[in-house]
């Protein structure tokens, strides 16, 4: 739960805020809300933590201050700290995000340590079905530039933000495609196909909290359940011999998940648990 909304004095804009009374508007010295509010200032002014700590007694000017109670006002209303400042870190890169995309999470970076670790050519044609802001595809881009890696999504305005973030890490040979899971792509064999596709059901009580993001990245019909088979069941006709399928699912769809990979005939099933102990990817050959 978030702390109190920041003080209603200095909304109202009281003058000479320094950076340690800015801080000081949100929650604890160690609390996550600090910690938001602290990178949020980080963005305004240009500068990283460690600048910053050395700064407390600066003033922040008129236009800082108000940038600053207006982002801090917006992450009050539920809004993510991602779309206030328009960008995420995720593995090595700083990825643009907007309303559109879903804002990438810490516990996806163990879909790419998976894939990274996984017996694949040096020139593996790869797919990332769904892709967001690119997070995975430009990751993975980015750690086997020698890989042909496609990425696709459904809806038009999220795909350009993602080629906006491959153009500004320079990954310029990552494909592009728009549509609807395989529809989207021309035929071929792929030796791994990844995603983090929408698996949240239409009853969880999570979904308030992300009332913010993009419903289409986050609801499947069948308990959460309904992309994700489609991806197992039609991907097989898609992957080489010997080909991977590596997915991100909720915490408690770990044993489903390898139930319907094993239906459809895979082998080396397992699941991978997150940062926070909890399943989070699996993965079979086919």
């Amino acid at each position: 739960m978030r702390s109190a909304a920041p003080q209603e004095g200095f909304l109202k804009g009281n003058a000479d805020l320094n950076i340690a009374q800015a801080l000081n508007l949100c929650g604890q010295p160690d609390s996550y809300e600090r910690q938001e509010s602290t990178w949020l200032l980080e963005h305004i002014l240009g500068v990283d933590g460690v600048v910053l700590k050395f700064r407390l007694e600066q003033d922040l000017t008129d236009i800082q201050e108000q940038a600053y109670l207006a982002g801090l006002a917006r992450i009050e209303q539920g809004e993510p700290l991602a779309y206030v400042i328009g960008s995420q870190p995720f593995w090595t890169l700083d990825l643009k995000v907007t309303p559109d995309t879903l804002v990438p999470r810490p516990d996806t970076e163990i879909l790419v340590e998976t894939v990274l670790k996984l017996p694949l050519a040096a020139n593996a044609n790869i797919v990332d079905l769904g892709t967001g802001t690119g997070a995975i595809a430009l990751a993975l881009a980015s750690e086997r530039p020698q890989w042909q890696v496609t990425a696709t999504d459904i809806y038009p305005p999220t795909l350009e933000v993602a080629k906006e973030n491959a153009i500004r890490h320079g990954l310029v040979d990552v494909q592009f495609a728009c549509g609807t899971w395989f529809e989207a792509l021309n035929p071929q064999k792929f030796d791994l196909i990844v995603s983090n596709p929408p698996y949240i059901d239409p009853e969880d009580v999570h979904m308030q909290k992300l009332k913010s993001e993009p419903e289409r990245a986050l609801i499947a019909d069948h308990q959460g359940l309904a992309d994700i088979e489609t991806i197992i069941v039609e991907g097989k006709t898609w992957l080489k011999s010997n080909g991977w399928i590596v997915l991100e699912h909720g915490y408690d769809q770990g044993q489903k998940v390898r139930e319907i990979f094993n239906q459809q005939g895979f082998s080396q099933i397992q699941t991978i648990q997150d940062y926070g102990g909890n399943d989070r990817v699996s993965l079979g050959q086919y």
